[in-house]
């Protein structure tokens, strides 16, 4: 009887840990956006993370003759980005992410995780400035 409990509690120990890695640590997509920074701020209780909205215009809604925009909303885990992104907000950016299924507190409140900046240019000219 031992044994097969012993067996029993490996095999949960093993389901549990491939739960876990699959639904925290996985990259379900990746990806690049691009939109107008909102906003990015460094926010949370305990684990104090970056957290960001990129507003994406222009995008057709199912109301006939509307432009309907899209907000993503995302975690920054460098703070050298967070740090660029903070001091440009109202930039258009093209931002590189990463999808996970599920937030961990210390990553960030969302499941989209952004760990570069490819390209930022300022809406006024369209010049790109990184």
């Amino acid at each position: 009887m031992k044994k097969f409990f012993r067996i029993f509690l490996l095999l949960v120990i093993v389901a549990l840990a491939i739960f876990i890695y699959v639904r925290y640590y996985f990259v379900l997509g990746e990806g690049v956006k691009s939109g107008e920074l909102n906003y990015c701020v460094k926010k949370g209780y305990v684990f104090k993370t970056y957290e960001g909205k990129l507003i994406q215009s222009g995008i057709r809604s199912l109301s006939p003759n509307t432009i309907q925009s899209y907000d993503f909303e995302f975690s920054v885990t460098n703070e050298k980005v967070a740090k660029t992104l903070m001091a440009n907000s109202g930039m258009v950016f093209d931002l590189y992410y990463k999808e996970y299924k599920g937030a961990i507190p210390w990553r960030g409140f969302s499941r989209y995780v952004v760990d570069s900046i490819v390209a930022m240019k300022d809406p006024r000219n369209g010049n790109i400035v990184r």
